[in-house]
């Protein structure tokens, strides 16, 4: 029988194999793209060497590294973790609320394909979600955040699906904050570190999923407010207590290695224009 190359039942279980997306490079009309898409004016040079050594990094922690090529007029495509959810079976496809994000699924799904990963369902009709609003509670939940991006049809179509896979979910509901044109994901103030530890931004943080954590004995570090802004929260579990994460974040990984946490850290200033970090760049295809 062949050994199992995808399936995803946890966001700390060591991530075997991951796919990441390199940034779309070009000229002027390229920087425009992304600014369109409202990063900050991005240095496209140093985005592309920064998103390189990340690989370079998940490598050297030991996830195989499906890397796709860029998608055309696209610039958002490098947060890869967005236009799709992958779950035990397979991969769910979404649809993106925001404009400049729209055709993205359909590029992932077909190079999840290439790289062996079955497409199982796909959000339809006005569902619309991004996956930066979902993560794993334990191994029978998610936990899925209703926001600008994730609406109340695409928490339904999820909890259909997911229950093929014997998956339960928990919807939170997250504030206004910034608005519409900000993007505050679940993920944004949650990042799981290991079964019993999380990285929370606590003042964005909705009551029932702090709730939700003690329940699950699941403690958490906390965030504050300026390395909130530096992405301090977004970090990647490559296996239980030992993380990735933007090196700009001194206090938060601190924190961490105080609760027995390896740290390892990249520089992420440009990731960090378009308002995405290491969780954001990486599309877990293999959790074991």
């Amino acid at each position: 029988m062949a050994e199992q190359s995808y399936g995803v039942r946890s966001s700390v279980a060591e991530l075997a194999r991951v796919a990441v997306r390199r940034p779309l490079m070009g000229g002027a009309d390229v920087v425009g793209q992304y600014e369109a898409a409202h990063w900050q004016t991005p240095d496209l040079d140093a985005l592309a060497h920064q998103h390189s050594a990340f690989v370079d990094l998940l490598r050297a922690l030991g996830s195989v590294v499906v890397e796709l090529d860029p998608v055309p007029g696209l610039p958002d495509a490098v947060f890869v973790y967005d236009p799709a959810f992958v779950i035990p079976s397979g991969t769910v496809a979404f649809q993106a609320a925001k404009p400049a994000r729209r055709g993205e699924a359909d590029a992932l799904v077909r190079d999840l394909e290439l790289a062996g990963v079955p497409t199982i369902g796909r959000l339809v009709g006005d569902a619309t979600a991004d996956a930066g609003d979902m993560c794993w509670l334990d191994a029978d939940t998610v936990a899925i955040g209703r926001t600008y991006r994730t609406n109340q049809a695409a928490v339904d179509q999820m909890r259909g699906i997911l229950a093929a896979d014997g998956v339960a979910v928990e919807t939170f509901d997250m504030p206004h904050d910034l608005g519409p044109e900000y993007c505050l994901h679940l993920m944004s103030v949650i990042s799981p570190v290991r079964d019993d530890l999380a990285v929370v931004y606590e003042k964005l943080a909705p009551v029932p999923l702090l709730q939700a954590l003690a329940k699950r004995g699941i403690s958490w570090v906390s965030v504050d407010d300026e390395e909130y802004l530096t992405l301090g929260c977004n970090v990647l579990a490559v296996r239980p207590g030992v993380v990735v994460m933007g090196a700009r974040n001194h206090r938060t990984a601190d924190k961490l290695r105080e609760h027995g946490v390896e740290v390892h850290t990249f520089d992420s200033e440009q990731s960090d224009k378009g308002e995405g970090g290491p969780t954001c760049m990486t599309r877990p295809i293999l959790r074991t």
